[in-house]
């Protein structure tokens, strides 16, 4: 286990998936059948309007957004996500858009945003090299594995050395399927590791779950379930981070 993981500050992240304009609840990575979300923070699937209930919970200053049109290659939600760059214009916006070329990166132009790169998307090594040099430090990489194996470029997952600081260990299977996160995978993350910072990404269920991952030496954590059910409160948040909830 890497010691600098350890010294670094837990980090929590609340996700929201968008699909053709409505924020959905995303399960185990079978994206044709995800439905619009049914929070109890919050009436309605309006992208907004539940990133307010997010922010209401808990003074949130980072936001993971999955915009699962744009990685399933039919358009993308750069007007929303704009609208929401300039409302809540405090938060940093995590964005995975499928992005596996420069003429990706265009379409978002203009926008202040830190690149998620997945692996899933990428079909070579060099691929991943090439966006890594032009995103530079506002990039973070996702390592995509599914119930069956990783989903990538091998020399990505197997060489840390390629890795950026921060790193998602982001289990589909595990997404929105409250069972808990793949600690094995968590694991021979956080020891290949050589000083990054690993986030855990699917199956998170509550305060116990995090404090375990945190244990580890995981350093930070994306939510979304277990906050729209409340199983993870505003409260519970505040003690997590030693900080007073809103």
């Amino acid at each position: 286990m890497s010691l600098e993981n350890t010294k670094k500050a837990l980090e929590i992240i609340p996700v929201i998936d968008l699909l053709d304009g409505q924020v959905v609840h995303a399960r185990r990575g079978d994206r044709q059948h995800y439905q619009p979300i049914q929070s109890s923070l919050c009436n309605g699937s309006d992208p907004i309007t539940v990133l307010q209930a997010l922010l209401e919970l808990y003074p949130f200053d980072q936001l993971y957004i999955a915009d699962l049109n744009a990685i399933q290659k039919r358009s993308n939600h750069r007007q929303i996500i704009a609208d929401i760059k300039v409302r809540y214009s405090h938060l940093q916006i995590w964005l995975d858009a499928g992005i596996d070329c420069a003429s990706d990166l265009s379409a978002w132009s203009g926008i202040n945003l830190n690149w998620v790169i997945g692996s899933e998307s990428l079909r070579k090594l060099d691929d991943y090299l090439s966006l890594k040099k032009l995103c530079g430090e506002s990039h973070v990489l996702s390592l995509d594995f599914t119930a069956l194996s990783y989903q990538g470029p091998d020399e990505l997952i197997k060489e840390s050395t390629y890795w950026p600081d921060k790193v998602i260990a982001m289990t589909l299977s595990q997404v929105g399927s409250d069972s808990g996160p793949d600690n094995q995978i968590l694991t021979q993350l956080i020891n290949r590791s050589c000083g990054q910072k690993i986030y855990a990404a699917g199956g998170v269920r509550h305060t116990k779950d995090i404090q375990q991952l945190k244990e580890m030496g995981v350093g930070g954590v994306l939510i979304a379930s277990a906050l729209h059910n409340q199983q993870i409160t505003g409260a519970e948040l505040g003690k997590l981070l030693n900080i007073d909830p809103v």
